[in-house]
């Protein structure tokens, strides 16, 4: 069945972060976004696609700065929250019922309980007229050390990654499973060596 291209989150699912900010006037802010990828490894960079009109990217073009909260599947009735429209001068924290998380890189605070927070400073925009790209440069990550495995990797089963799928009338929640299946970086390559082992 051939499905048109507004259906590909129905197809393709997608993470789940609440991107909190401030504004000028320090309102705090919180959105959830699903558009949000890694720009190759080592994450230096994240990049969040956004619609032309959002408080979040007012926030971020007036501070130069956002936290992308990584949150897990008890966080899935705060979506709705974050999402309605809300005045400007509405603080969202209040409205959600959530508690911010002090940033140490910068102003803007994080969201308490998430199972990761990524402090960003504002790298660079790529504006069109329907959306923009908004690229930050990751100056700080930091995991809740309860969601590690004693190896210090991500546990999944444990932070339980909030993940949607679209359909044509809303968003099905769910999130990923470990399926012990791995590979090593450097199997890529021809001498089996991974080129950016030392950067991380």
């Amino acid at each position: 069945m051939e499905f048109k291209p507004f259906m590909r989150e129905g197809f393709m699912p997608l993470p789940v972060a609440l991107i909190s900010s401030v504004s000028a006037n320090g309102i705090r802010n919180i959105a959830p976004y699903s558009c949000v990828m890694p720009v190759l490894r080592p994450l230096d960079l994240i990049c969040l696609a956004s619609a032309a009109r959002r408080d979040t990217l007012t926030n971020i073009r007036d501070t130069k700065q956002f936290v992308v909260n990584l949150v897990g599947t008890d966080f899935s009735d705060k979506v709705i929250p974050t999402a309605r429209f809300s005045p400007p001068e509405a603080d969202e924290f209040d409205l959600a019922g959530l508690e911010e998380k002090p940033s140490q890189k910068i102003a803007a605070p994080g969201i308490a309980g998430s199972y990761a927070w990524m402090e960003c400073e504002l790298f660079k925009f790529y504006e069109e007229p329907q959306y923009t790209l908004i690229m930050g440069r990751v100056v700080r990550l930091e995991v809740a050390d309860a969601m590690l495995t004693d190896s210090g990797d991500l546990d999944v089963s444990k932070a339980r990654p909030l993940m949607m799928t679209g359909t044509r009338t809303g968003m099905n929640f769910s999130t990923v499973t470990d399926i012990d299946a791995f590979e090593p970086f450097g199997a890529m390559f021809p001498d089996g060596k991974d080129p950016l082992a030392k950067t991380y």
